[in-house]
C-alpha cells in the first residue's frame, strides 16, 4: 500500500539527485526560512513521495533531528564544494556513518511493480549514500545554486553547456525574468 504523501509540489524534485531534493526541504535560506520537514510525519511523507519507500516509516522526534543533522551536514559539504573548500570534519563523519546504513529493501513482484520497505534509518543511509556519490564523484562539478536571489536550491547542472541558471525555469527561471522586466520597464 502506498501512503499518499502531501509533498506534490513539483518544486521539491528539481534537483537531480536524491540529497540535494532532500536539501531542498528547506527553501529560502537568506531571506526567509521555509522548513518543510516539521514533523516527524512530514519526515515519513517525504520518504514516500521521494520514492525511498512505499509506506510512511514510523519516525520519532529524534529521527527528524538525526535527519535534519544529515541535511544541514549535507547543505555545508555542497557549499564547500562550490566555494573550493574543504568539508568540515564533522559533517563528512555523519554524512559516512549514515551511509553505512542498511538500504530499504526493493523487490520486483510478478507483475512488474516495484515494492520499497524499510525504516526511517534505511531512508536516510539512501540520502546520505546519494550525497556521498554526488560529492564524490563527477557530477561534483555540476552542482549549482539557482540564481534567483531569494532562492537557495541546489540541482545538478546537466545542460549542454552547463548553462543552467535557475533550479526550475517554470518557477525561479520565470519569477527572475519576470522581475528582470519590471525592472526594466519602471
Amino acid at each position: 500500500m502506498t501512503t499518499v504523501s502531501t509533498f506534490d509540489d513539483a518544486h521539491l524534485w528539481v534537483s537531480g539527485n536524491l540529497a540535494l531534493n532532500f536539501i531542498g526541504t528547506v527553501e529560502g535560506r537568506r531571506d526567509y526560512y521555509e522548513n518543510r520537514l516539521k514533523t516527524p510525519d512530514d519526515l515519513g511523507g517525504w520518504t514516500v513521495a521521494a520514492g525511498l519507500l512505499d509506506t510512511a516509516p514510523d519516525c520519532t522526534p529524534g529521527d527528524l533531528d538525526r535527519a535534519t543533522e544529515l541535511r544541514e551536514g549535507t547543505y555545508r559539504m555542497a557549499l564547500a564544494l562550490l566555494g573550493g573548500a574543504p568539508f568540515a570534519e564533522a559533517d563528512l563523519a555523519l554524512v559516512n556513518e549514515i551511509a553505512r546504513g542498511t538500504l530499504p529493501e526493493v523487490v520486483l513482484t510478478a507483475p512488474g511493480h516495484v515494492h520499497r520497505t524499510g525504516t526511517i534509518d534505511s531512508a536516510l543511509a539512501a540520502i546520505a549514500r546519494s550525497a556521498v556519490e554526488l560529492f564524490g564523484g563527477p557530477d561534483r562539478a555540476r552542482i549549482k545554486e539557482c540564481e534567483r536571489e531569494a532562492c537557495t536550491r541546489l540541482y545538478i547542472d546537466t545542460s549542454r553547456g552547463g548553462s543552467r541558471r535557475w533550479c526550475d525555469m517554470g518557477i525561479c527561471g520565470n519569477r527572475a525574468k519576470s522581475a528582470a522586466f519590471r525592472a526594466r520597464n519602471t
